[in-house]
């Protein structure tokens, strides 16, 4: 399944008065670089892939429509899978942005 092109914009959108933006096709989907480390993807599985400090993730994990991001059946330490519910509104998709810009902007740029 390819990413779904309207929540790329919705990210784009999110994105717009952030510095140090790029975007990369990836793995399917599109990913959203800060500084050249990527915060936040429009998922080839339809949803959100969210980069998450590792030792900030409880606050944002509910279990249900964003979890712990698994790639052939391996955990991704510091990636959170989202589901297109939980970026229903344009506040949840702003709050998940948030998140993954401060956790790239956390690592060291590239």
């Amino acid at each position: 399944m390819p990413y779904d092109p309207v929540i790329a914009d919705r990210l784009r959108a999110a994105l717009a008065g952030v510095d140090g933006v790029s975007e990369k096709r990836m793995f399917g989907g599109v990913g959203f670089m800060v500084n050249g480390t990527m915060a936040v993807a429009a998922s080839s599985t339809g949803g959100v892939m969210l980069r998450s400090d590792p030792d900030d993730s409880g606050g944002i994990i509910d279990g249900v429509a964003i979890t712990g991001m698994e790639m052939k059946g391996r955990p991704m330490k510091g990636w959170l899978a989202v589901l297109p519910e939980a970026v229903a509104t344009d506040e949840d998709l702003q709050r998940i942005v948030d998140h993954g810009v401060t956790a790239a902007r956390s690592l060291p740029s590239r």
